[in-house]
């Protein structure tokens, strides 16, 4: 099991090299930012981690900017979004983003997606509520071949492509793990099974009971269960909870770091990393 970290970076905190080099000189795995355009003023959608909606939200910098600058100042660590709101995006924009950054990076790209909660947000990209589950489904699939080796299409009721010379392609094939952030529930382990590698479970409450659920989406998709990655994000990473997480098969655990200044940063990133020999022994 691995140990990383996530944080809204924004135009108020460390910056993204910065920290990305600070992430891996402790020796931890991963580091993961978080995606939101905009947040509309009138916003009439309830933050679904209660009010007030904290400002970070409103100044966080694009995932794909912050993670080139985080890829080229590191040369282990792997870089993910968590998460890309699919929905909001131009799916063959986004393709080529995805593989440039996993080129780029030597095959470090991790592309953590969600489905979205701000529907104020998502209404101002022209996406519906009640549609976003299709939607981002659509556009994976228009991504997925325009990463194929060789050209093919996709039509969708939301998101087309014409086979296409589309380059680079990424180093992880077919393409960089694709992992899917939300609450247990049929509708999004129907959606990891069909289409993605994996689930991003915040903060880790009810994974035990949720398992067999998603064992059994899987297996219904004709997939080995064993093989979908669990990736819990927002867990107060301490041995007991490691402990509990690795039995259950968790692939790696991802602590919140708020969103501040350098000094900070490195004082909160040194009582996690008190915890990485442990890991390191399992």
């Amino acid at each position: 099991m691995q140990l990383g970290v996530t944080m809204f970076v924004t135009d108020g905190s460390i910056g993204p090299a910065a920290l990305a080099g600070e992430v891996e000189q402790r020796g931890f795995d991963s580091l993961y930012v978080p995606e939101h355009t905009h947040i509309p003023i009138g916003r009439r959608t309830p933050a679904p981690m209660g009010e007030p909606l904290p400002e970070q939200y409103g100044r966080t910098l694009d995932p794909f900017v912050s993670l080139t600058a985080a890829a080229t100042s590191t040369t282990r660590l792997r870089i993910g979004t968590g998460v890309c709101l699919v929905a909001q995006r131009d799916p063959i924009v986004t393709a080529k983003e995805v593989a440039s950054l996993d080129a780029l990076s030597g095959g470090r790209f991790v592309f953590g997606i969600g489905f979205g909660w701000n529907v104020d947000e998502m209404e101002d990209h022209g996406v519906t509520y009640q549609s976003r589950r299709e939607v981002v489904a659509d556009k994976i699939a228009a991504m997925k071949a325009l990463w194929a080796p060789d050209p093919v299409g996709f039509e969708g009721t939301y998101a087309r492509v014409e086979p296409s010379w589309a380059w680079p392609k990424p180093v992880q094939q077919p393409h960089p793990p694709i992992l899917i952030g939300g609450g247990a529930g049929p509708r999004l382990f129907s959606a990891i099974a069909s289409f993605a590698d994996g689930w991003i479970p915040i903060g880790g409450a009810g994974i035990r009971e949720a398992l067999p659920a998603l064992h059994q989406a899987a297996e219904t998709a004709g997939r080995d269960p064993h093989t979908i990655r669990i990736v819990v994000f927002g867990a107060l990473p301490t041995p007991g909870k490691l402990d509990y997480f690795a039995g259950l098969g968790v692939t790696e655990v991802v602590a919140s770091l708020p969103s501040a200044g350098p000094d900070d940063t490195r004082a909160k990133l040194d009582r996690y990393a008190e915890l990485l020999p442990e890991m390191q022994a399992r």
